[in-house]
């Protein structure tokens, strides 16, 4: 029986490779403790950053957002950021090149910048979604928001639009 574990360890490959040893990452790895994560609500829903800008050296942000039954974006276009979804839990539909298509629980999506999509939970339980968005930036984005959310009168929605277009985000008429 060939020795497969052996012939690996003895043979001169990637198994044996480092970096060399002047060579400093970009940025230190990082573990961020879930008690850590900071969630914000906005637009109805509850977002709560795994990784920031501050962490990923602004490469990118990582959140899940819940989404209740019923709920999700307007139509919009995004000019500094592509985004990615997973579907954790629930039922989406993606609105893409201007068709809805439905998709479950395992189901991934990628939105380049510049390209109008939207997202809607149509199912009868809360929709959860690990997003990415690249580079970072959607975390100041949604705490501006947030805070406008978080007025007792409700938002000043040409106060989100002021945000939203300072953030490169645009709504599709």
């Amino acid at each position: 029986m060939p020795d497969i574990i052996g012939d690996l360890a003895r043979a001169p490959c990637l198994l044996h490779s480092r970096p060399p040893m002047n060579a400093i990452p970009a940025l230190p790895p990082i573990l961020v403790p879930a008690e850590s994560n900071q969630t914000v609500h906005a637009f109805g829903e509850e977002v709560v950053f795994h990784l920031t800008g501050e962490q990923t050296g602004g490469a990118f942000t990582q959140w899940v957002e819940t989404t209740p039954p019923g709920a999700g974006p307007p139509p919009h276009w995004h000019t500094n950021e592509d985004e990615w979804f997973y579907v954790l839990e629930g039922s989406a539909s993606f609105l893409m090149d201007g068709v809805w298509h439905e998709a479950g629980a395992g189901a991934a999506a990628f939105m380049p910048k510049n390209s109008v999509h939207a997202f809607k939970n149509v199912g009868d339980v809360p929709l959860r979604m690990l997003i990415t968005t690249a580079p970072s930036g959607f975390e100041t984005f949604f705490t501006r928001c947030a805070a406008e959310f978080a007025n007792p009168a409700g938002p000043d929605m040409p106060r989100i639009m002021e945000i939203s277009a300072e953030h490169g985000i645009h709504f599709a008429s």
